[in-house]
């Protein structure tokens, strides 16, 4: 019994005198690369995105180190084709200047009723949309906003159509940055539907306002002054371009047909007039045309306009009633 209790305290100190060392580690856990600069890169996005595009590159150069075996292992044909963009081949560019009742006959749009709201959302690569308003031939009321996040409302313009057949709306919104989205709301009547729809462009190109600017002779409009335009019959439609120095940008555009007779007017805000300046083609048919544009801000907001005819007809009916009578 003695000899069977001195055995077994001495394999009990045999390993005693190795726990308190330290032993080295079986396996080595190498740290997860890609995780830490993922997050390393992550943590400076914003909801809002990155307006100079440097988030596009960091997330470049973070994806290159996890599929640079990917692509090596792919065919040079399987590359290609994964690469194109497959909403490249969307984008709608015109040749010519085009009426805003044929572009509707080419796209798809979507009924607002009365009283409610739609919304469009869209992905970073589209650089710009065109909205589309339209009715059947009764009143058009209606808001446009552009939403960036939540709760930011960077651009918003209020559209009044006397009517909504005969001069439909069409406008430009630039959508620098991300999580961008259009809501157009309804504010007339149960009985006053419309017809809205969007067109969204890819091309990268210049500004279709920036291109406006730099061809024509622009005016100042400084706050609270007011700029008026005549056109002659044969314009069936002119375009206008607002734009700031990057302050913000207030304005209301009319379209007047007679003494002091709407036909068409639109009030214009824009958090920054040179990030997202506005443009809008309206349609003018018939005689005695004016577009005006007033300034809405104070002194300290001055803007810059810019007015060309866009679809000039050269055979234009201008005759008048018996003694010059003209109705509008």
């Amino acid at each position: 019994m003695k000899f069977c209790s001195s055995i077994l305290a001495i394999c009990a100190l045999a390993p005693a005198a190795n726990a308190f060392m330290v032993q080295p580690p079986k396996t080595v856990t190498q740290p997860h690369t890609y995780q830490s600069q993922t997050l390393k890169a992550d943590s400076n996005y914003s909801y809002l995105g990155n307006l100079n595009g440097d988030d596009v590159k960091t997330k470049t150069t973070v994806a290159s180190s996890t599929s640079a075996n990917s692509v090596s292992s792919t065919p040079a044909g399987a590359m290609k084709k994964s690469t194109a963009s497959p909403a490249a081949s969307s984008i709608t560019k015109y040749d010519k200047p085009i009426s805003t009742k044929e572009i509707f006959d080419n796209i798809t749009p979507v009924t607002v009723q009365g009283g409610s709201l739609r919304t469009c959302s869209f992905d970073e690569s589209v650089d710009r949309v065109t909205v589309y308003l339209k009715t059947e031939g009764r009143p058009l009321n209606a808001n446009v906003e552009l939403w960036q996040g939540p709760d930011n409302s960077p651009q918003k313009m209020s559209v009044y159509l006397e009517d909504g057949s005969l001069r439909p709306f069409r406008a430009t919104i630039e959508t620098p940055g991300s999580s961008n989205a259009v809501a157009i709301r309804n504010t007339g009547q149960m009985e006053f539907p419309l017809t809205a729809g969007l067109e969204a462009d890819m091309s990268g190109e210049e500004s279709p306002a920036e291109l406006l600017l730099a061809d024509s002779q622009f005016r100042t409009v400084q706050g609270g002054a007011v700029y008026t335009t005549p056109f002659p019959p044969s314009v069936q439609s002119v375009q206008v371009a607002l734009r700031s120095d990057g302050r913000p940008l207030n304005a209301r555009v009319e379209l007047l047909q007679g003494p002091n007779n709407n036909k068409q007017v639109m009030d214009i805000y824009t958090e920054d007039g040179y990030a997202r300046p506005f443009y809008v083609i309206i349609d003018t048919p018939g005689n005695g045309n004016v577009v005006r544009i007033v300034n809405t801000a104070t002194v300290e907001f001055p803007l810059t306009a810019a007015i060309e005819p866009y679809l000039v007809e050269d055979a234009a009916d201008e005759s008048n009633g018996p003694g010059g009578m003209l109705w509008s």
